[in-house]
């Protein structure tokens, strides 16, 4: 009986070898391997529940309707060896624990791994409330039915996985979005939530203000495009990627992003409604933590954010008709982890701000003080983060996330040195941490480094989270970075001809000290 037993058990391997030999050869193999596939998904996640808290300005707001839809967006890749899976989500900010417990249900219900997971916001300012920050909570119901919403959509863009082609395409589009943080006049400072005076730079100065004198940074133009479609010429999505903070909408809306993935279906000439699987167009947040589409160094002037979608999206449009495509690219993505210290309060301004929230109550914070406050606590009590950085190749195309509000000038700084041309930046991917100003930023304060879960990280922290994503851009691109080519164009020659006693071109990466560019040696701080 036992040898019998044996026997039927070899018999039955011997089959299924033989079965599985018949149907899989080495050069079948290949084949398989060299079958690019993509496969999207837009899936509904507007609550169900109203009234729902909404974040994003200093005090929490309430929405007892939906203005349009808001959906989280998903991308699902596969290049017969690396499957992974991207989400761009309608809302302004989502913690790292929902993000991972969303991860986590997608790895259940895909096998997709967790590191192979990207999911970031589009930073919309009029979604439901997802993550406490300022004077907000979170909306616990919507809280608890996000985080599945999402895995479904990375769920049903993996069963639509069909063989794709993939192209990619970068435009300027330098009149869609200008820096926001202005400095001020030397004599025009400012008082921070603290009561010091420590404001030198701020976002929203007004326009044409006479307090203050130029912007603190440059701005990312580019408008990056990655697009898939079937070997037929369907197209399947579009992954695009803007530096622009967001537009301004009514409650609840998905602000622009919404609009540019319904007007670039339409440009496109695919009916959402008609075709199966639907097309999915996607606008991911680039390095926008100082820049929005108002410009202060000109009058007024009103856009509204349906004709800023529109005037967006046949930007777009127009190079997406110029994207050449492959029949098959390698996919590669790593991801880090990365301590870091946050801005804790002193003794004495904790003792400021516990004798403020222990006269608050139970009532929530109205005044920038209480606010901040409030904010000290939260350091004091949660003294470091633990940040996740990512990076994606697509064939040439690099693709880095990072879980902060990121200033422009970092996002040039990651598309200069990288190995992969060309690159687009996701912020707010993974996480949100706040803003992370280059340390010189640090020194003319304001908002954007105000210590709270805004902007709490330790001031080194940019300079660590850039070496980071640019290990990781090495690693999936397996070339080292770029070295930075500085531009000498005639400005730069003829002021070198002047033979000035020095010339600061604060070209510099990293650090605070300006160089001199006369070769005489005298570098300023």
């Amino acid at each position: 009986m036992r040898h019998s037993s044996l026997r039927a058990r070899w018999i039955l391997s011997s089959l299924f070898i033989h079965a599985a030999s018949g149907s899989f050869s080495p050069a079948r193999a290949e084949e398989e391997r060299k079958l690019f596939r993509a496969g999207a998904d837009a899936i509904d996640i507007t609550p169900r529940k109203f009234p729902v808290v909404v974040n994003a300005m200093f005090e929490e707001r309430s929405a007892s309707s939906a203005n349009d839809p808001l959906h989280a967006r998903c991308l699902v890749l596969d290049d017969g060896a690396t499957r992974l899976a991207i989400a761009v989500v309608d809302s302004c900010m989502l913690p790292r624990d929902l993000i991972d417990e969303a991860k986590q249900l997608a790895r259940q219900l895909t096998g997709i791994p967790v590191d192979r997971i990207l999911v970031s916001v589009t930073h919309t300012h009029s979604a439901p409330s997802a993550m406490g920050c300022l004077g907000s909570r979170p909306d616990p119901d919507y809280t608890r039915f996000l985080p599945g919403q999402i895995a479904h959509g990375i769920q049903e863009a993996a069963k639509n996985l069909a063989p794709a082609r993939v192209g990619w395409k970068v435009v300027k589009a330098e009149e869609y979005t200008y820096n926001r943080r202005w400095i001020f006049r030397s004599d025009r400072v400012g008082l921070d939530p603290f009561g010091e005076r420590t404001v030198r730079a701020n976002m929203h100065p007004g326009h044409q203000s006479p307090d203050a004198i130029g912007p603190s940074g440059p701005v990312d133009p580019d408008l990056t495009l990655l697009s898939f479609e079937s070997p037929g010429g369907r197209s399947i999505a579009l992954l695009a990627n803007f530096s622009m903070h967001y537009y301004g909408s009514p409650l609840l809306s998905a602000d622009y992003y919404g609009r540019f993935a319904e007007k670039m279906a339409e440009l496109v000439g695919v009916d959402p409604d008609s075709v199966k699987p639907p097309f999915v167009a996607i606008m991911s947040q680039g390095t926008s933590g100082d820049l929005m589409w108002m410009d202060y160094g000109q009058p007024r002037k009103e856009i509204g954010f349906e004709a800023y979608a529109e005037a967006i999206s046949r930007l777009a449009h127009e190079a997406f008709k110029k994207i050449e495509y492959r029949d098959w690219v390698p996919l590669s993505m790593r991801e880090s982890r990365l301590s870091l210290r946050r801005r804790v309060p002193s003794e004495a301004r904790l003792a400021w701000a516990r004798k403020i929230a222990a006269g608050l109550g139970d009532r929530l914070p109205r005044t920038q003080p209480e606010i901040y406050a409030l904010e000290q606590i939260y350091l004091h009590e949660s003294p470091t983060a633990e940040l996740k950085l990512q990076a994606i190749r697509v064939g040439a195309l690099g693709i880095a996330a990072i879980p902060d509000e990121v200033f422009a000038i970092t996002g040039l700084k990651i598309k200069a040195q990288s190995p992969l041309e060309p690159t687009m930046n996701i912020e707010l991917a993974n996480g949100s941490e706040g803003y992370i100003p280059p340390p010189e930023q640090h020194k003319l304060g304001g908002y954007t480094t105000w210590p709270a879960r805004t902007a709490g990280l330790e001031v080194e922290a940019e300079p660590k989270i850039l070496e980071a994503v640019l290990r990781l851009l090495e690693e999936v691109s397996g070339k080292r970075r770029s070295e930075v080519a500085l531009a000498h164009g005639p400005a730069a020659k003829g002021v070198l001809a002047s033979r000035p006693l020095a010339y600061w071109r604060l070209d510099e990466m990293r650090g605070p000290w300006a160089m001199d560019a006369t070769g005489l040696g005298r570098k300023a701080r």
